[in-house]
């Protein structure tokens, strides 16, 4: 697999990245058995050994449990560490925690980023996180609040490179004119199903500020691909039939499979997105990998576009 450089911090990884959402369960799951955390082993093992070397993870994922089954795999697979990225997120914080009463909520306070950094460091069995992400913009936060956790934890060596995920472009530019350290990756959720992020300017500010965009849900939680599992709410009600048809015609074409080509898609941009892959199937984590290997045309690029906004072009 081809390689991409995240942003101005010089991380080295995968031109894909391995997801961790599911690998161990429901999303939700408080805790996991030891078959299904026997299982998450050999899924990362298959993306490691398909050439993944970014991995993506979040602290709320799992209850832990997806940094804890990477931590686990770290161990198991000698030199492994030394050749990944290990992504992570924090400032989601569930309901009735730490008190009974307390709401969901996004936390970006410097304690909370500082104890959850540590909290996955535990769970990772790693002395540094390489990217350490914020997963969504707190309506309190303070940028010079949250530089100051950055830089604390980058002079503690716990931390490497920062962050973030679902952020406006205006939150973005607000943050990133109070941290010292350039931001290396904005994590946004874009596809032929999604394409907001293609029309709000996110796309061109991660051009503009060397900012490296990571796709989450590429496939559209697989609206795009063999079909949906659960997906968010949001995501329910996507309409991808039109552009499905594109997808299928394409990938004849091609001789490769409708979701290589959904990908290839989001590869042919130049902001160099990188997709997270979320499978838990190893056949298909082994099948993406070679999705550098596809060539789209623009004109094949703007067809797909057109479908899916089921509409021409102003």
């Amino acid at each position: 697999m081809q390689e991409i450089t995240l942003g101005p911090s010089g991380l080295k990884t995968s031109r894909l990245a391995y997801g961790t959402w599911r690998i161990a369960g429901s999303p939700e799951t408080q805790g996991a058995s030891a078959k299904d955390r026997e299982r998450a082993i050999g899924r990362i093992v298959a993306a490691y050994e398909s050439g993944y070397t970014l991995f993506d993870l979040a602290d709320i994922y799992a209850g832990g449990v997806s940094e804890e089954v990477m931590g686990q795999t770290l161990r198991r697979v000698k030199g492994m560490r030394a050749r990944v990225v290990l992504a992570t997120k924090c400032g989601i914080r569930a309901a009735n925690r730490p008190e009974k009463g307390d709401p969901y909520r996004y936390d970006l306070s410097a304690q909370h980023i500082t104890e959850a950094c540590e909290h996955s460091l535990r769970r990772l069995g790693v002395d540094c996180i390489d990217l350490l992400m914020l997963h969504r913009p707190d309506f309190l936060m303070d940028p010079h609040e949250v530089a100051g956790a950055f830089s604390a934890l980058q002079a503690a060596g716990k931390a490497r490179h920062f962050g973030v995920s679902n952020f406006r472009p205006s939150q973005v530019a607000l943050l990133q004119g109070a941290v010292r350290t350039p931001l290396a990756v904005h994590q946004i959720e874009i596809s032929l199903a999604h394409l907001d992020r293609l029309e709000d300017g996110s796309l061109d500010q991660c051009m503009a500020g060397h900012i490296t965009p990571m796709a989450w849900s590429p496939l559209a939680g697989g609206h795009l691909g063999e079909g949906a599992r659960k997906v968010l709410p949001a995501q329910e009600k996507y309409a991808v039939g039109g552009v499905k048809r594109w997808l299928d015609r394409i990938a004849r074409e091609l001789g490769r499979s409708r979701w290589l080509v959904a990908l290839a898609w989001l590869l042919k941009h130049p902001a160099g997105i990188v997709p997270v892959i979320g499978t838990t199937r190893t056949d298909r984590i082994h099948e993406y990998a070679a999705v550098d290997e596809i060539r789209l045309t623009r004109e094949q690029w703007y067809q797909l576009i057109t479908s899916a906004r089921r509409q021409d072009l102003p």
